[in-house]
């Protein structure tokens, strides 16, 4: 029996998400307690969604509004579904005896339900097929029954009663008859039903009834579904770390007690397994027999989907003869498999387990409990739910787990079944150093390796665990050990394999005296090449985590140890210290030894080699402003990389992102985005998680200048789902930075989201002097709303920059760092300093030969000519600014130059080339998702002042600036303006700037000569 609890009670699993259906359940009785609306409420949904916890909540709130409330299960244990009305009885156990003598009705309710004499007992005998003439008559008694209940049930009168039935999936025919007569007769007194069912064990009886009637308008229907991420995060694990809560979700599908038992079993802290949430769930396995609990404890250790055949190979008892494990006295080392010879499916093992109708028998009951789902064909089965497996393998003794372990790998191997499928086996079989096993754990790792590097690891570290700790055996470990620490870091634990390559690579000392190098019959220059492969990946870990110094002595003394390492491993050393050097923007530290080492391969003839250190000196050029070396260097990078198949590429993935990067730096977007593609495509199936990052976020780069940027905010987003779990701050700070970045322009003008993304960012690289944390610093200036907070985007900048001329950025990027410094400068009221900061762009520019940056230090020298009152200078500047983009390709600069331009060729006098101007800006940046830039458009479309309105152009001032031109006619220097109007200089000075700007003169003198014409004044 369920009671209801008071409202108080602390031991109640928490009621999570489902304000909704409470809120329609309250609104449901209210009608019914005025005699109106639908009579029931069938709630369903999957076990453990929380259906009984919603009948509890609700019959607290129907019991706090006055009614009586009655709950029941049906089929509350083994057996009881064979009693009338079974779950109207549970629930009227809660009826106590001053209600049944204060309320009539209810107390006739309950004489009739309770009636359990000879009407029972014949009933069962008629169910039984064997009952008398006067047992077949018991039918009728019985819908006799049925009437009398729903009559008395039509004599409830208010506050109401509400009924609640659980589980009546399990109902007996009497209290289906019941509900149906109450569903096609519905009552108008205060009665409301609610039932809660699994929609899956629903016999057809009462599934048909309950449809006609939600198809009649009587019954309304409640479908759980899971909970959201964020309700089960802070109602049923409140101070949880995210990433548990995360996984916990995935797991559990967001249902509830699934999610509860999920944790109960991760989180053991000493609890005893199969208890708490889990004995719920586990509770159900209770009445299965023998064979049935077997083939769910099958299936729960194959986990997931599996062939009946297998699953009755792993549940039926094995047939040993030399009392070790069914294997007749093979140990499986003899090149049998360790297998007795036969098919040991399910034919010999069902035999001596009744026989295969003995297990067909089961799975179909094991069916109809939802404990086991066949597929369409019946072929393969699996659990309910992908965490059942799970919770029943926490909750068997280890031995018999382990037992399950060895037939499911034993019946595997028969059936010839991959080493991915086989290898959860061997090591939950817990089989001793073996080099079989180790073999086919290796063979897993590598199926598994590129689409799950974390299992990957897993394996090899059971590999490792199952290898022999022999001399013979010592070089493989060493390699094995080195793709473990390969594959924890795809797998984003960078610190755990940076950790496991320092104990690799002390373990690989020629002057340790352990390893292959003092053992006799090894061999040592095998043992120097896992060494260096170990520095090698080391320092990529190292430089990863943003640790240069430590990455950079790594290298140097790898480099210089004797005897030299071998000639491709030598490249990969130089091509890793000069990376390391690039990223810590130190490259010309390292430029001769990189030109010594591309010299080198090319007199080898190692195209591969040739391209990898070709691709680092080309961007390490690119970086600093080198272009006509980088732009040759890429090219021939590119004619060689562009010969390699994709299975070649994918051992050079590291040459292709420092190649996209240079193409881009170097503005020729349409082969960086061709290099990106494919090399997306293939890192993707290598499953290269560090170049995917880089390569996502060069394709962003990519185009969002080129004016696509939705497609570069999709890009950004994968970029930073990709970088998220890779561990390391720079990178991750620098995909949230350009998400950021395209996030500006991708939402509204002056919405908050792309500064607070650029924020997260900033701070995420923390104090970090990289290429990338500095990127990410000055994109954070580049989001700090210029007109608001001038003074934060200098600040930005000169600390990101550090000094007046940024020198401490990228060369080849600086021009447009420095026109944004500029604008900061000219709003911030320092017109010197903006003049000196855009002659420096303007200088800069030139020298690198880059149009997009040439059209940066020409927007950056527009910006002082409007600042002067030189409107036609100005519109010159911005003109050339978007020509210089549209020559590259940006768009999206092309669109900002035009958009620019247009006031100022309007303030020169020629209205109708601003219209055009404006037109192509703002088109370029609406096909282009550029919804900042859009607003920003419509905010300056310029307007021809109307000539031939009193005042002419003056027209267009406003009273200060028409005053203000008057004087300046009159001969007045600003400050002599300033004195007579009680203003300070820099206000006249800025008046005179914007007349300037609205009229189109560019002088003094000029507009006297306007002011006379006009008759001003």
């Amino acid at each position: 029996m369920d009671t209801i609890a008071d409202q108080g009670c602390a031991d109640r699993a928490p009621l999570v998400g489902r304000a909704r259906e409470l809120d329609r359940l309250d609104g449901l009785l209210g009608c019914r307690t005025e005699g109106a609306g639908l009579v029931a409420v069938d709630v369903t949904g999957e076990p453990g969604i929380g259906k009984t916890r919603l009948l509890t909540e609700f019959g607290i709130r129907a019991r706090g509004r006055g009614a009586t409330v009655l709950k029941g299960r049906a089929g509350s244990a083994e057996g009881d579904a064979g009693t009338p009305f079974q779950a109207v009885l549970d629930a009227f156990a809660d009826l106590d005896h001053r209600e049944r003598a204060t309320t009539p009705a209810l107390a006739e309710l309950a004489r009739l339900v309770e009636h359990d004499g000879r009407d029972a007992s014949l009933a069962r005998d008629v169910r039984d097929g064997h009952g008398s003439s006067e047992a077949r008559d018991v039918r009728d008694v019985e819908n006799e029954r049925v009437r009398r209940i729903g009559a008395a049930l039509g004599r409830v009168t208010a506050p109401g009663l509400v009924l609640l039935l659980d589980d009546l999936h399990r109902a007996d025919p009497a209290t289906v008859a019941l509900v149906d007569h109450l569903l096609r007769h519905p009552l108008r007194a205060p009665v409301l039903v609610v039932v809660a069912r699994r929609e899956r064990q629903t016999p057809p009886a009462l599934a048909s009834c309950l449809a006609r009637a939600a198809d009649s308008g009587a019954l309304a229907r409640l479908d759980l579904g899971p909970l959201a991420a964020e309700d089960c995060a802070e109602a049923l694990a409140p101070g949880a770390p995210p990433e548990t809560v995360s996984e916990l979700y995935a797991a559990s599908g967001g249902n509830p007690l699934y999610f509860r038992a999920l944790a109960h079993t991760r989180t053991p802290h000493g609890r005893a397994p199969g208890t708490g949430p889990v004995a719920v769930l586990l509770d159900e396995l209770t009445p299965l027999s023998g064979v049935e609990r077997a083939i769910v404890e099958a299936i729960a250790v194959l986990d997931g989907r599996a062939t009946s055949e297998l699953v009755a190979a792993v549940a039926a008892p094995a047939h040993t003869t030399d009392g070790r494990d069914g294997r007749d006295g093979r140990d499986g080392r003899d090149g049998s498999d360790g297998r007795d010879g036969g098919d040991g499916g399910a034919t010999e093992h069902g035999e001596g387990w009744g026989g295969q109708e003995t297990i067909d028998a089961a799975l179909r009951a094991l069916a109809r409990r939802d404990l086991v789902r066949p597929d369409e064909a019946g072929r393969t089965l699996g659990p309910r739910h992908p965490a059942l497996p799970e919770l029943v393998r926490g909750a068997l003794d280890p031995w018999r787990r382990r037992e399950l372990h060895r037939r499911a790998e034993a019946a595997l191997a028969r059936s010839g079944a991959p080493a991915s499928a086989r290898a959860p086996h061997l090591v939950g079989a817990a089989i001793g150093p073996d080099a079989a096993t180790a073999a086919v754990l290796v063979e897993a790792a590598e199926r598994t390796g590129t689409v799950d590097p974390a299992r990957a690891a897993h394996w090899l570290a059971a590999a490792l665990d199952h290898l022999p700790d022999t001399a013979e055996h010592l070089a493989h470990r060493l390699e094995l050990t080195l793709r473990r620490a390969q594959a924890l870091g795809s797998a984003g634990r960078v610190a755990e394999s940076r950790d496991l390559l320092h104990r690799l690579i002390d373990t690989c000392r020629p002057d340790s005296g352990r390893g292959p190098c003092t053992t006799p019959g090894g061999h040592p220059q095998d043992t120097a090449g896992i060494r260096t492969s170990a520095v090698l990946l080391c320092a990529f870990m190292e430089r990863h985590l943003g640790r240069y110094p430590e990455a950079d002595a790594l290298l140097r003394r790898e480099l210089e140890r004797n005897p030299d390492p071998r000639a491709g491993l030598r490249t990969g050393l130089v091509v890793e210290w000069g990376a390391r050097a690039l990223f810590a923007t130190r490259y010309p530290e390292v430029r001769e030894e990189v030109d010594r080492t591309l010299g080198e391969a090319r007199l080898r003839h190692d195209e591969a080699a040739t391209a990898e250190v070709l691709t680092l000196s080309a961007l390490g050029e690119a970086y600093e402003g080198g272009t006509t070396t980088a732009r040759t260097r890429a090219t021939e990078a590119a004619a060689l990389t562009d010969a390699l198949t994709d299975g070649e590429l994918a051992d050079h993935v590291e040459s292709l992102v420092r190649l996209s990067w240079t193409e881009a730096f170097l503005e020729e977007y349409g082969t960086a985005e061709r290099h990106t593609t494919r090399g997306i495509a293939v890192v993707r199936r290598a499953g290269r998680p560090f170049a995917l990052s880089q390569l996502l976020l060069c394709s962003a780069y990519v185009h969002f200048l080129t004016g696509r940027v939705g497609a570069a905010l999709d890009l950004a987003e994968e970029s930073l789902t990709v970088a998220h779990p890779l561990g390391g701050a720079e990178l991750l700070g620098f995909s949230r930075a350009m998400r950021a970045t395209v996030l500006l322009h991708a939402r509204p003008l002056g919405d908050p989201e792309g500064l607070a993304a650029a924020e997260e960012a900033a701070a995420t690289v923390g104090t970090a002097q990289s290429w990338w944390a500095t990127q990410a610093r000055c994109m954070l200036a580049h989001n700090v709303p210029l007109g608001q907070d001038p003074h934060r985007v200098r600040g930005v900048l000169l600390r990101a920059g550090g000094d007046r001329d940024l020198s401490r950025l990228q060369p080849s990027l600086r021009p447009g760092y420095l026109e944004l410094l500029a604008a900061a400068a000219l709003v911030a009221g320092d017109p010197a300093e903006a003049e000196r900061v855009a002659r420096r762009a303007l200088t800069e520019a030139q020298r690198l030969g880059l149009p997009v940056q040439r059209g940066a230090a020409q927007r950056a020298w527009g910006r002082v000519l409007a600042h002067r009152g030189e409107s036609a200078a100005a519109a010159e500047a911005f003109t050339e600014a978007a020509r210089e983009s549209a020559r590259s390709g940006a768009g999206l600069r092309e669109a900002h130059s035009l958009l620019l331009a247009a006031p100022h060729v309007q303030a020169a006098g020629d209205g109708p080339r601003a219209a055009a101007l404006w037109r192509r800006g703002r088109r370029l940046a609406a096909d282009g998702g550029a919804r900042m830039l859009v607003d920003l458009a419509d905010r300056t479309r310029p307007t021809p002042p109307d000539t031939t309105a009193p005042g002419g152009r003056l027209s267009v001032l406003t009273p200060r600036e028409r005053e203000i031109s008057v004087l300046v006619a009159e001969g007045l220097t600003n400050q002599a303006v300033a004195d007579r109007l009680c203003l300070s200089p820099r206000t006249v000075e800025s008046h005179v700037a914007r007349v300037y700007r609205k009229t189109g003169v560019e002088t003094r003198a000029g507009l006297a000569s306007l002011v006379v014409r006009t008759g001003v004044g």
